[in-house]
Order: C-alpha cells, then sequence, then structure tokens
C-alpha cells in the first residue's frame, strides 16, 4: 500500500464559524484546501474520536485532480481538533453536529459572495456519514446546493450494538504520552480496523490528534465528554435511532457510494446489501483486509474516491 505524496509546504487554510447551539454559541474549526472562490465544494466529515486533519492526503490530492477548481473543507466536528468544547455534553449528538454544518456551509457560500456554489458533495467517515445522511435526507434543509454525490465510509442506518459497546468502553478513556511515538502507538492499539497504513502516515495523522497536555507531554486533542451521550446510549434508544436514520436514507437523493470494511464490526453486510436496494441504492465496495474504517489515505482508497467525485 502507497500513500499519496504530501508536501510539507502544502498546508490547508484554518477557518473558524459561530455556531449556535441551545445554550448560546460556539466556534467550529474547518480546514480549507484549494481555493475560497472555488464554486464547486467537497465536505469531508471525520469519525467520532478524529478531527479534520485525516483528510489531508485526500484533500489535498483531490484538489490537484480536479479539472475545475474545487474547495475541500475538512471541519473539525465541536469538541474536537481546534473547535471549541461544549458545556453541555448531551450536546455531542448528530442534530446539533448537522446544524453546524449548515451553518459552516452558510458561511462558505458566503464567501463566494455572488457567486452560487455550482456542486457540493460529501464524503463521510463512520460519524461523518451519519451527519452527511441527515444532510442528505431532509430536502428542506437550507443548503446552499442539494448534496450531489455521498461517500458514506463504513456506515449506514444500522449499527451493530457491539460495535457501540466497544465504542462505550474506549471513548473519552485517555491518559498522557510521553511523547508522538507513545501516542502513535497507543492510537494504534484502538485503530486495528483501519487497515494498512504506513507508518510515517500514521505518525502525521496521529500528530493532528495530540496536543500538550497539563502536566506536561501529550494528550489526545478532544474533549473526553464527547463519549457522555454514546455512555448513556441503550439498545432501545440504538433501535429507535436507527428507524429514524433509516426514514432519511429512504429520502436522499445524491449519487451514493457507500464502502465497507470487510471485517467491520459496525456496519453488517446485511445492512450494507439493504443499502444497495433501497433509498439511493448505493454503490457497495467493499475492501477485503479493512474493518472499521479505512483512513482514505492510500493512493489505491483515493483513486476510487477520485473516480466518483470527480467524473461529470
Amino acid at each position: 500500500m502507497t500513500a499519496t505524496h504530501l508536501s510539507l509546504n502544502d498546508q490547508p487554510q484554518l477557518e473558524f464559524v459561530d455556531c449556535p447551539h441551545p445554550e448560546g454559541h460556539h466556534r467550529m474549526a474547518y480546514w480549507r484546501w484549494g481555493n475560497a472562490q472555488a464554486q464547486r465544494v467537497l465536505v469531508c466529515a471525520h469519525g467520532l474520536t478524529r478531527q479534520g486533519r485525516d483528510f489531508d492526503r485526500l484533500a489535498q490530492a483531490l484538489v490537484a485532480q480536479s479539472t475545475e477548481a474545487l474547495q475541500v473543507i475538512c471541519p473539525d466536528v465541536a469538541g474536537r481538533g481546534q473547535s471549541e468544547w461544549l458545556n453541555n455534553p448531551a450536546l455531542y449528538q448528530i442534530p446539533q453536529y448537522a446544524a453546524d454544518m449548515l451553518a459552516m456551509l452558510g458561511q462558505v457560500q458566503a464567501q463566494l459572495g455572488a457567486l452560487p456554489m455550482q456542486s457540493l458533495d460529501w464524503v463521510g467517515t463512520s460519524m461523518g456519514g451519519l451527519i452527511g445522511l441527515v444532510l442528505c435526507g431532509q430536502p428542506g434543509l437550507p443548503l446552499p446546493a442539494p448534496i450531489r454525490r455521498l461517500v458514506l465510509n463504513d456506515v449506514g442506518p444500522a449499527i451493530t450494538w457491539s460495535s457501540v459497546q466497544r465504542m462505550q468502553s474506549y471513548v473519552g478513556q485517555y491518559g498522557q504520552y510521553r511523547d508522538l511515538d507513545e501516542a502513535a502507538a497507543q492510537l494504534w492499539t484502538l485503530s486495528q480496523g483501519f487497515g494498512p497504513v504506513l507508518p510515517e502516515v500514521w505518525r502525521e495523522m496521529s500528530s493532528h490528534m495530540t496536543r500538550p497536555g497539563t502536566q506536561g507531554g501529550l494528550t489526545l486533542h478532544y474533549d473526553p465528554a464527547i463519549g457522555v451521550p454514546l455512555r448513556a446510549m441503550t439498545p432501545d434508544m440504538a433501535a429507535a435511532g436507527e428507524a429514524t436514520l433509516w426514514a432519511l436514507y429512504d429520502q436522499v437523493q445524491a449519487q451514493t457510494l457507500l464502502i465497507r470494511g470487510q471485517d467491520s464490526d459496525l456496519l453488517t453486510p446485511e445492512t450494507a446489501l439493504e443499502m444497495t436496494q433501497r433509498g439511493p441504492h448505493a454503490r457497495l465496495e467493499t475492501w477485503a483486509g479493512f474493518g472499521h474504517a479505512l483512513t482514505l489515505t492510500g493512493e489505491d482508497q483515493i483513486r476510487a474516491l477520485a473516480s466518483f467525485l470527480l467524473s461529470d
């Protein structure tokens, strides 16, 4: 497995957007690759404990390969990365995240001035895919443009309860690390499902997952409280959420690519098959040697996404 070359001189632009919540406002960070005046927009949304720099290699490759001007927007979902932490942990849920994305996309459109957003695509890994599903599945939402193409990276309306329990056991449970090498090694023990990732790529990704610890060394770059709503979830709550997500999925109009890691413990083959047969009739690509979820950093993975997202 090879990785797309990323020049150290090529860095995204960091921006912030003010997002309302029931108790006030918070600032959400997002990273932009490409030109802010590009009318073609792609959002890449990360998984539960990750952050927007996960998509550096994919974003840079897509901007370089696109025959039209393209900007790729990679948000740090609230409580992660450079975004502010929320005072009320109960707000760390998909409805708030989706509302934050609407605020972000409104700001992206405002930066275009009188130019309309010509196209909007969405790549979502795990939680980021669910956020995209919520946005795509509600046609009345004030998006600057309809979502044209949707990539769901190892996630769907039905999530196995065993994978929820696994996440409940580790989300928010983190400590101090002496240095980046130790942090990267510890993160890798929780990330075996990501499949083959070159060591230098993983170290680079891990550098964006850490921040200075209060006692020296490093700690992870997210609010431990993001796990509070997850740990409060019950099987009945999960079942109710699944029914809602299927109803949203059935309303998706975007062309949809579903990526599944063959060894995924979150997205079952049965759910993936059903997703090809209803709603947007997703095109399914199953990747051998991967679980939950592909990092989208290898050249083969980037080629697959470029073929889907950059074609007319």
